[in-house]
């Protein structure tokens, strides 16, 4: 029996196309941090620090410390050089990015509808942000008041997307056996694919009557609605949380 929630946040939860909203976050944060790193080297250095976290195995450091020990280097700056700009950039700067994402009428009363059959939830989102910034992506969202189990950022990861482990991770955080999960994501390849392979049982987010690919056995397919109605039918209650 299904006890257990993960949800994707871009895409899913949050209208936000990521080839739309990268190059605008990178563009503020250069701007931001222009005063101690030119706009080039801050780019180059971004790009390729966060690739290592994509491509990275897991284990070992955090996504956080992973990530400082590439990227400083490749600036030449000292972390404390850079921290209090990043801080003021969370607090005035990330939030004006909103514009570039849009609210889903429909994620908020679906994760309400999680929390009152007694689901716990995650939200699995790619963790290469700190937290900072995914706070204001679940406020955008309208879902950011609720009391999750983990929300996956990179001060507290050990994997990434699409990392077969980035879930089982998640779900050993969480208290909860693969098989009493469900994944619940827009992407093929970084949520249902992945996910499945660790275990997890698996809802496409995608539009009304399409198929998943022949090669992959996914639970459910269907809009935010459909997956609202699912947990109000009972088909997944929780019998039973950790």
């Amino acid at each position: 029996m299904i006890s257990a929630i993960l949800f994707d946040l871009d895409g899913t939860l949050l209208d936000s196309d990521m080839d739309v909203f990268i190059p605008q976050y990178f563009r503020a944060l250069t701007t931001k941090l222009a005063p101690v790193i030119a706009p080039a080297k801050l780019m180059e250095a971004l790009t390729a620090s966060t690739r290592i976290l994509l491509r990275r195995k897991a284990g070992g450091k955090t996504n956080q410390e992973l990530f400082w020990a590439d990227f400083l280097p490749r600036t030449g700056c000292r972390e404390a050089d850079i921290v209090p700009l990043l801080d003021a950039f969370y607090t005035n700067g990330f939030p004006a990015l909103r514009r570039f994402t849009a609210l889903k009428p429909q994620a908020r009363p679906l994760v309400t509808t999680a929390f009152a059959e007694r689901f716990t939830v995650a939200i699995a989102t790619q963790p290469v942000f700190p937290l900072a910034a995914i706070r204001h992506r679940l406020t955008w969202a309208g879902v950011d008041d609720f009391s999750y189990a983990l929300v996956t950022c990179y001060e507290n990861m050990h994997s990434t997307k699409p990392d077969p482990a980035f879930y089982a991770e998640i779900c050993e955080r969480i208290g909860h056996t693969a098989d009493a999960c469900i994944m619940i994501g827009n992407e093929l390849d970084a949520d249902i694919r992945p996910a499945a392979a660790a275990g997890l049982h698996t809802f496409w987010l995608t539009d009304e009557g399409q198929e998943g690919p022949p090669d992959l056995t996914i639970d459910y397919i269907g809009t935010l609605t459909d997956a609202r109605d699912l947990l109000v039918s009972g088909a997944l209650r929780a019998q039973a949380c950790v």
